[in-house]
């Protein structure tokens, strides 16, 4: 039997809720720093400027400070994306999370407690403008202590809230995420979630070469349930 239990976002949660939200976007920046260094455009970039200051300063110390100098600046390149998504949650539907997520019924947000410690998070709200004939549930906000890891927690929190889609008469759960997102996306794809589309977010995701990944899971009608 599982030792965590899930339940409806409180008043009192929301330190550790947005603490726990705050963590998992810290956690994504050495990822893209890794990701960034391999790429070929990088790595280029990272021998063409220091080489090309060799042969025409001959200053090996310009040589090596300009190699540091490029590493601290592609560090803060990979920081900049996930801070800015981290600032704009935050003053936006995690301001207020009663008052977003809680206050209508059409909108959940959840978390997972083990021993008296919010662990991991999951929320839905509707879709503003779904496609016509369409109601369809956003899931966001999908995280799990590091610590609280494959113990199946990700993927009892997305449960609950398909089977919340499914009570609210939802059609589909959508999902915006990130091929940074490895383990969500094969969660996600495993639980039945069809990959719908794939493109940049902006300019910045671009040159990090993270696209953004749409993802769809069709909840069936009662009449398609009984074909």
């Amino acid at each position: 039997m599982a030792s965590y239990h899930i339940r409806k976002y409180q008043e009192s949660d929301n330190d550790s809720v947005l603490a726990l939200f705050s963590s998992g976007m810290t956690e994504h920046i050495p990822a893209t720093f890794r990701h960034m260094l391999m790429l070929p455009r990088t790595l280029l970039f990272l021998l063409g400027v220091p080489l090309t200051l060799l042969l025409v300063t001959s200053s090996w110390l310009l040589t090596i400070m300009s190699s540091f100098t490029l590493l601290i600046f592609l560090r803060l390149l990979a920081t900049f994306p996930w801070k800015v998504h981290e600032a704009l949650c935050l003053r936006t539907d995690l301001a207020d999370i009663t008052k977003n997520y809680m206050s209508s019924c059409g909108s959940c947000y959840w978390v997972a407690e083990f021993e008296g410690q919010v662990v991991g998070t999951v929320s839905a709200l509707p879709v503003a403008d779904p496609p016509l004939g369409k109601k369809q549930l956003q899931l966001l906000h999908l995280s799990v202590a590091k610590e609280h890891r494959g113990k199946g927690i990700a993927k009892a929190l997305v449960r609950t809230l398909i089977q919340f889609a499914r009570v609210q008469g939802y059609n589909e759960v959508f999902i915006e995420t990130t091929t940074m997102h490895y383990s969500a996306l094969a969660l996600y794809q495993a639980m039945g979630f069809q990959k719908k589309s794939q493109i940049y977010y902006s300019m910045i995701w671009r040159i990090l070469d993270i696209p953004k990944v749409d993802l769809m899971y069709h909840l069936p009608s009662a009449q398609e349930e009984g074909l």
